[in-house]
């Protein structure tokens, strides 16, 4: 807090020991140390409350910045941004390409007893095919030319 050398406490010392004298000094002692004592005390209970004034501010400061956020309007702050003369917003209103509206179509009074029915679905084909109705094998040598013959493999 102050700077003091040893030199300078010492000068106060002996000052302090002519002007009091040494019967009073251990009395004078107790009253300074209780009145640094006391300063110091006052000085952290000051520097208390300016902590807590800071705390309490930051806060409030804190409060006012979370309620901005909360209330911040994100839509309206693009279209702000983006859209600033209301232009784009205009054009989108009155889309050229846009349909109109089709009429709703009349359907007919149908009967109460009117059902809609499916077709039957057709039955399905059966996986194993009994060699009776099975195609007859074609003989070697008939006269069906292959799908595919590899080349250098025909015979002349």
């Amino acid at each position: 807090m102050f700077d003091f050398a040893w030199s300078e406490i010492a000068l106060i010392g002996v000052v302090a020991l002519i002007a009091i004298g040494p019967k009073d000094m251990p009395a004078a002692l107790k009253a300074v140390a209780g009145v640094v004592k006391k300063a110091r005390r006052m000085a952290a209970e000051f520097q208390t409350h300016v902590d807590e004034m800071m705390r309490e501010a930051d806060l409030h400061e804190v409060r006012q910045q979370i309620d901005e956020i909360r209330n911040f309007d994100l839509r309206g702050e693009v279209e702000r941004t983006v859209d600033a003369d209301g232009s784009l917003r205009a054009t989108f209103a009155s889309n050229p390409l846009d349909e109109p509206a089709k009429p709703a179509v009349a359907t007919p009074d149908l009967p109460k007893n009117f059902t809609l029915e499916r077709p039957a679905d057709p039955e399905p084909a059966p996986d194993f095919v009994p060699p009776s109705a099975a195609p007859a094998p074609v003989a070697a040598g008939a006269d069906e030319a292959p799908a595919f013959v590899p080349p250098g493999t025909h015979r002349a």
